[in-house]
């Protein structure tokens, strides 16, 4: 049974499109992860959070204060906000004033 030229058309462009994706991808990682590398060796220590995501940590420990997690995630916050503090150069896209207007927990 042959198969249509619509059939290997399509099976080339999905292999194409899944290969290019996943080249892509794996390239991007591997960029942000040698940058990441390069600050750790420079400065020992960087950011663990985006400001998106300590924002909504912090709405859920207050949130859930007497929750079993909310220490181990206070001090996940804190040490964030000291990395924050303490470095010059950030992974995430940090401004100096959202920097500025965090309060440890």
């Amino acid at each position: 049974m042959a198969l249509t030229i619509e059939v290997i058309a399509m099976l080339v462009f999905t292999l194409a499109a899944f290969w290019g994706v996943a080249t892509w991808s794996l390239v991007k990682t591997l960029r942000q992860e040698d940058r990441k590398a390069a600050m750790l060796e420079a400065q020992e220590r960087v950011d663990t959070y985006p400001p998106k995501a300590l924002a909504e940590l912090r709405a859920w420990i207050e949130a859930n204060p007497n929750d079993s997690l909310a220490d181990e995630a206070r001090q996940s916050y804190n040490e964030c906000v000291d990395v924050l503090e303490s470095t010059d150069e950030h992974f995430y896209d940090w401004s100096e004033s959202e920097v500025q207007s965090l309060d440890r927990l």
